[in-house]
């Protein structure tokens, strides 16, 4: 069969060396990919966003599945377009991506369920949010209700930065449109972890779960990203929590998406914060995350293909999936300055010296290739990616490729996985 997968970072290049993996993929395509996605499958110059270009090129190809990464993407209708011509589709359609795209809609659905999540308050108006924050003597986290590449939601231990915050989101328009409205939410506490699960309409099935570095600075210390690093799986939840979280989270959302006439078939990604009253959901986002399927798939041994189309046709309840029980980690090298202004263009060095260390896999984000160069073309440049018999070991095959690899001003957290290692070696 031919597969195109859509979208140009890890996730994709991740899903690109997991699908090649299919027996039953004849030919891959990724459009547009990046300089690790054309060493699994052929690139196409259109990018993620050309919905018309995008189905055209499928159309033409006569390609059998398309997988659809980006979130924008979804969000623009890719899946609708593809299946009003016939061509299927992985990812939800317009309406079901809009409990990603729609932060407030997310919030309401929440909310219609009493599924359990922070108390918050939404703005359309700047000098309401103003207000309400200047009332406020706690720790809150103002969130612009728009995709805003995982960077739009603003942690503020004390109200001035709140409304600071506040001036980026709505009056500087750092995100654009996505800051036309806001959440200021009760900041919660405890530790995060994100719960992946194929959903099918009617079924659900739980992946194993990671946890995502979002800050940048080690420690969980600075400025939010898209992700510096993941591992999987956690110490936390238990599996009591887990079949918790499934009853009173994903099963009331999918049941309450449908309530709006919502049938949701894809990826349901649940990003959760476990406090002393139990896990409560920071975000649901309607695609695989990025770094965390980069350590969940190393550790998956089914066939993804089998799985998708099994989504796709309402028969999730007939698949069982294997793992391996080993942990794996991703650890994202990015560019300096990053997630504020950066350089790209910088040549990469030691990519084949670090794809020999064992059981390490180089997935490639922001690179491309220049002539016989591997350029960097992005914030987050690289996701090394390696899987071990103990989570310290999986950390020093990632550190030991990493120390093959060279571009001007890199940068990464030495500290991930840093609270299961914590734990474990206390």
């Amino acid at each position: 069969m031919k597969v195109l997968i859509v979208g140009s970072g890890g996730r994709e290049h991740a899903l690109a060396w997991k699908i090649r993996q299919s027996p039953r993929v004849t030919r891959l395509y990724c459009a547009p990919g990046n300089a690790g996605t054309a060493l699994e499958a052929e690139n196409v110059e259109i990018a993620d966003t050309d919905i018309a270009g995008l189905v055209k090129f499928a159309q033409t190809e006569k390609i059998d599945l398309v997988v659809v990464g980006p979130e924008d993407t979804l969000c623009l209708g890719l899946v609708d377009a593809l299946a009003e011509v016939g061509i299927r589709a992985f990812g939800p359609d317009k309406a079901g991506a809009r409990l990603e795209g729609d932060k407030a809609f997310a919030k309401e659905l929440m909310q219609s369920r009493s599924i359990p999540t922070a108390d918050t308050r939404l703005f359309s108006s700047y000098r309401d949010a103003k207000t309400y924050v200047a009332s406020r003597d706690s720790s809150v986290v103002v969130k612009a209700t728009g995709l805003a590449k995982g960077k739009g939601a603003i942690v503020c231990e004390d109200p001035a930065d709140a409304l600071l915050a506040l001036e980026r989101i709505m009056v500087k328009r750092e995100f654009g449109r996505a800051g036309d409205r806001v959440l200021v939410e009760e900041k919660l506490v405890g530790p995060e972890v994100s719960v992946l699960a194929f959903v099918d309409g009617a079924n659900i099935y739980m992946m194993e779960n990671s946890q995502d570095h979002k800050p940048i600075g080690e420690g969980d210390t600075g400025l939010n990203t898209g992700g510096m690093g993941a591992y999987s799986p956690t110490l936390i939840p238990d599996e009591k929590v887990l079949r918790q979280i499934e009853s009173e989270v994903l099963v009331p959302i999918v049941d309450a998406l449908r309530s709006q006439g919502i049938t949701y078939k894809g990826i349901l990604y649940a990003g959760l914060m476990m406090t002393a009253g139990g896990p409560k959901v920071l975000e649901f986002n309607c695609r695989f995350g990025d770094p965390e399927t980069q350590p969940i798939l190393m550790r998956l041994k089914s066939d993804i293909v089998d799985v998708m189309e099994a989504v796709i046709d309402n028969r999730l309840d007939e698949i069982t999936l294997v793992w391996d029980p080993r942990p794996a980690m991703c650890v994202v090298v990015a560019s300096g300055g990053y997630p504020g202004d950066y350089s790209s263009g910088k040549p990469i060095t030691g990519l084949e010296e670090a794809d020999q260390v064992p059981e390490t896999v180089v997935f490639h984000a922001g690179t491309r290739r220049v002539g016989n160069q591997v350029v960097t073309a992005g914030g987050r440049v690289l996701g090394v990616t390696a899987i071990a018999d103990t989570l310290v070991q999986a950390r020093e095959r990632c550190h030991e490729a990493i120390g093959h690899i060279h571009f001007e001003n890199a940068y990464w957290r030495k500290d991930i996985g840093f609270k299961a290692i914590d734990v474990a070696t206390t």
